[in-house]
C-alpha cells in the first residue's frame, strides 16, 4: 500500500516498494487542496510504474481549513522573499498524514496487505509534525492495536523509507531506479494552466533537491 501524491518523494517511494518485490496497491488522494493538479501528476506515476490498483479517495478537508492548502490563505513563498518560514508554516494541513495513513490502512486490510509505504522525510521538509520518525513508529504501533488484522498477529509495517534522506539523496535513489520526475508534480500554487510558482517553499525544496544532485530538474515553472 503506497501512498501517491504525484511529487517526487512519493514517486521515489512506490520505486522502492516496486523494487523489493511487492505489487503495488496505491491510494491517492483529492482532500479539496488547491494543488489538485498533482492528481493527474499521480495517475502518470502510477501507470509509469504499472501498480496493481490506484485507487483516487475524495475527502474534503476545506470543510476544517486551517491551511492554505484547503483554505483562503495566501501560500507562502520564500522564493520570492528569500525567507524560511515558520518551523510549522501555515501550507501544513491539520493531522494530514493520520488522516491519509488511517485512509490507508483499512484499504490495506481489505486487501490483505501488511506493508504501507509513505514517502515522508524529516531532512528537507517543510517542518510537519507528520512527517517525524516518532509519528511513523506511533502510527504503526497504532495499526497493530486498531486493526482485526493486527490483533490476530499480522506484522503491520509503516516504511518511511526517504525519511533520513535529503532531496538530493532521494532524487539519486530514484533516478537508479528508473523514475522519469518529467511525471511528477510539487508546487503548492500552480497556475491555472498547472505551472510551477517556483516560489512556494514546495518549488524552493525540489530546485534546491535537482540542483544539489546535478541533474536538470523537468519542471516547468511559470
Amino acid at each position: 500500500m503506497v501512498l501517491l501524491s504525484g511529487g517526487v518523494d512519493s514517486a521515489t517511494t512506490a520505486a522502492i516498494a516496486r523494487e523489493h518485490g511487492f505489487a503495488i496497491f496505491a491510494l491517492s488522494f483529492d482532500y479539496g487542496q488547491r494543488h489538485a493538479v498533482e492528481l493527474g501528476a499521480a495517475a502518470r506515476v502510477a501507470a509509469h510504474l504499472g501498480v496493481a490498483r490506484h485507487v483516487l479517495q475524495r475527502i474534503d478537508l476545506r470543510a476544517f481549513g486551517g491551511s492554505a492548502l484547503t483554505d483562503a490563505i495566501d501560500v507562502p513563498k520564500p522564493g520570492l522573499v528569500g525567507e524560511r518560514p515558520p518551523e510549522i508554516p501555515i501550507t501544513y494541513v491539520p493531522a494530514r498524514n493520520t488522516i491519509f495513513l488511517a485512509f490507508a490502512l483499512a484499504y490495506a486490510e481489505s486487501v490483505g496487505a501488511c506493508d504501507l509505504f509513505i514517502g515522508v522525510s524529516a531532512v528537507d521538509y517543510s517542518g510537519y509534525p507528520d512527517c517525524r520518525p516518532a509519528f511513523i513508529d506511533a502510527f504503526e504501533r497504532l495499526a497493530r492495536l486498531a486493526t482485526r488484522a493486527g490483533v490476530e498477529g499480522a506484522d503491520i509495517r509503516i516504511h518511511a523509507p526517504l525519511i533520513h534522506l535529503s532531496k538530493a539523496e532521494t532524487i539519486r535513489e530514484g533516478l537508479r531506479l528508473g523514475v522519469d520526475y518529467s511525471l511528477t508534480h510539487s508546487c503548492y500554487d500552480p497556475t491555472t494552466a498547472g505551472a510551477a510558482c517556483g516560489l512556494c517553499e514546495s518549488c524552493v525544496l525540489r530546485k534546491r533537491g535537482f540542483a544539489e544532485a546535478g541533474v536538470p530538474d523537468p519542471t516547468t515553472y511559470a
